[in-house]
């Protein structure tokens, strides 16, 4: 540390130098100060050591980042959020290895020879530290960093097939949002349950869509683990000018938001295909939120956490978005189509729809009455129509709000 009469004698220095082209032999500058030797060699030694402070401290701060330590980083699946973030790193590193574990063939190909995820990302091109590979080993051989970005269904299919060139200290960076079908499990229940181990794992959630991370538009998500540490590692990993990264130890707060608001953007998107109006649009939005804090705090998570990001930030987004795909689900319902041409015309996974019948379950576990969320359930499964589903909600009985 420099001592206090060091860092005084800075200022002088710095106008010793701006004045040094005219300073004569004799110590007198242009501007009319004057130096003993002794002090211009003081003011010289403390300039010198602040040099040699800033040198070592930047070097301790670049050497000590996730980022700069890590030289390569593996992406589970191909699809647009994964790419994206995976692109996200590449980007911020041009020595920085990105390799997608993909399972088409095609798709790797086009990843390798045209530096575009043709299929779901068309028109975006990928760094070209970025590559695709449809072989495990490969792909995991020296990774620092696991991103899953794999849908919920097929996520413990995929993590049994990977886990014994995995690592179990090599961290899941889990960007999946969605509750298993079956187990009810959430993705950190899912990751453990599936590799028969612990796993160090982060979840990162919130307002997120891959286009607009793609294009570098400002985002901000959310790291969630237990361990604080390791959340501030991927933060710091992730972070750039164009990604802010919150954390938070509300791992359940910030997944059960990432998994109902899916259910409710499909509903959503029911009130709009319905052409119901805004009115309409607007309650059953704000109805579907206090559902998902009823049900989240009933699980143990954080009140605050539905006020953020993961909470509120990532509802207002999916029920709002155009380039929500599970809005999108909703509207197409709405305006009457069946579920099965939906889902057969659509090239990406719309977790809300596996979701919803999971939300049954956690209703019924719990003892908490969801009626929209539930709703959605029901004309998934035809046992309501989206009007008659509609009609019902308004029908519940008239409450006092707290």
């Amino acid at each position: 540390m420099l001592s206090e009469e060091a860092l005084r004698n800075l200022d002088e220095y710095r106008r010793v130098r701006a004045y040094s082209a005219t300073a004569s032999s004799s110590a007198h500058l242009s501007n009319g100060f004057a130096y003993s030797p002794a002090q211009r060699n003081q003011i010289r030694e403390s300039w010198d050591a602040l040099m040699r402070w800033s040198k070592v401290f930047r070097t301790r701060k670049m050497s000590g980042s996730p980022l700069e330590a890590s030289k390569k980083v593996v992406v589970f699946g191909g699809g647009s959020f994964g790419t994206a973030m995976g692109c996200a790193l590449a980007r911020q590193k041009a020595d920085l290895e990105v390799v997608l574990l993909v399972r088409d063939p095609y798709l790797c190909r086009d990843i390798n020879v045209l530096h575009e995820n043709t299929r779901y990302l068309k028109g975006f091109k990928m760094p070209v530290n970025v590559r695709a590979t449809t072989h495990a080993p490969e792909a995991l051989a020296g990774a620092q960093y696991a991103v899953h970005a794999v849908p919920v269904q097929s996520s413990r299919a995929f993590l049994q097939g990977v886990k014994e060139y995995l690592p179990s200290t090599v961290p899941i960076i889990c960007v999946s949002k969605g509750l298993e079908v079956g187990s009810g499990q959430m993705m950190s229940e899912l990751i453990p349950s599936a590799l028969e181990r612990k796993q160090p794992a982060v979840f990162l959630s919130g307002p997120s869509f891959a286009k607009e991370v793609m294009q570098g538009r400002p985002t901000g998500v959310v790291a969630a683990c237990k361990d604080a540490e390791l959340a501030k590692t991927v933060q710091s990993l992730f972070a750039s000018p164009t990604m802010r990264v919150n954390m938070t130890t509300d791992v359940v707060g910030v997944e059960i938001c990432g998994a109902l608001k899916n259910v409710l953007a499909i509903a959503a998107g029911i009130v709009e295909g319905m052409d119901l109006g805004h009115n309409a649009l607007a309650a059953l939005v704000a109805q579907g939120c206090a559902e998902i804090r009823w049900l989240s705090e009933k699980m143990g998570a954080k009140p605050t956490t539905m006020s953020g990001l993961s909470g509120l930030g990532d509802i207002m987004l999916t029920c709002y978005g155009d380039l929500s795909r599970n809005r999108s689900v909703g509207i197409r319902l709405g305006r009457g189509e069946r579920l099965e041409d939906i889902l057969a015309s659509s090239s990406q996974v719309a977790e809300g729809v596996a979701t919803a019948g999971v939300v049954v379950g956690l209703a019924r576990k719990y003892r908490v009455s969801l009626p929209v969320l539930t709703a959605v359930a029901q004309v998934l499964d035809n046992n309501l129509t989206a009007r008659e589903a509609v009609f019902h909600i308004m029908d519940l009985p008239q409450i006092e709000e707290a």
